[in-house]
């Protein structure tokens, strides 16, 4: 039996598991299973890879992406320079190596929204997930700037100094923070959305809720808006072709 899963903590709401499930069940996939490994502490890591007999493969989730790196043989060169590793495979011969799946699900998941005054983006948050985000931004083309809390040499905008004007010159903001997430389906990144128009697109890497009142906002100023579910497909997908390649 092949053992698939995800490494996380607090993830019984996850996403891939059920996705796997009715991928194996559509595909008539045998013989493979998909379970959630669910960690209070990344030192529980090693004991998981030891004890389970068949695993092939894991996702990373929060708060693991980076934290999981110095348990890992090997690291893609992409996922190393981004940072942080949402996909490991298990050689045959037992070694981990680490890759990065979520720059592929958010960089093809936005380009077919591109148009030609979408050059530059506003990230909101600094996590794992925001360092694939820049990393595709960069691939594509288009410049960003990090808003966090605090300023820093990484940040160049904290939410109390961000302006309408910052929004109106940067006309794709993409939330990466927790910000919006089921249960708080009522809060949303403090930035000020007057200054969103048509021209902007509005990504949220959050799926539950569906709308979040961030992208609710958006819309209401009649900008382009997706939430994260077509990049979590894409980067699943791109993790199960890693898994099975020999």
């Amino acid at each position: 039996m092949n053992k698939l899963g995800l490494l996380g903590r607090n993830i019984s709401y996850s996403f891939s598991r059920s996705y796997f499930k009715k991928k194996f069940e559509n595909e008539g996939i045998e013989n493979t299973t998909y379970d959630n490994f669910d960690i209070e502490n990344i030192d529980r890591f090693p004991s998981i890879i030891k004890n389970t007999k068949g695993l092939k493969g894991l996702n990373v989730t929060i708060p693991y992406k980076q934290e999981v790196m110095p348990f890992l043989d090997k690291i893609n060169k992409k996922a190393k320079e981004i940072g942080a590793v949402n996909t490991i495979k298990i050689t045959k011969k037992g070694k981990l190596v680490g890759y990065n799946t979520d720059c592929y699900g958010f960089k093809n998941s936005l380009k077919p929204l591109l148009k030609p005054q979408h050059k530059s983006a506003l990230i909101l948050g600094t996590g794992g997930a925001s360092k694939a985000v820049a990393y595709s931004l960069k691939e594509l083309g288009i410049s960003y700037h990090y808003v966090s809390r605090k300023l820093s040499e990484n940040v160049s905008f904290s939410y109390d100094t961000l302006t309408e004007n910052d929004i109106k010159n940067h006309q794709i903001i993409i939330n990466c923070s927790p910000v919006g997430t089921f249960p708080n389906i009522e809060d949303c990144p403090n930035i000020p959305y007057n200054g969103i128009s048509k021209h902007h697109i509005l990504y949220d890497l959050i799926y539950n809720p569906e709308e979040t009142s961030f992208l609710k906002k958006g819309k209401e100023n009649q900008a382009t808006t997706i939430n994260g579910l077509k990049m979590l497909e894409l980067q699943a997908e791109k993790a199960w072709k890693i898994w099975n390649l020999e």
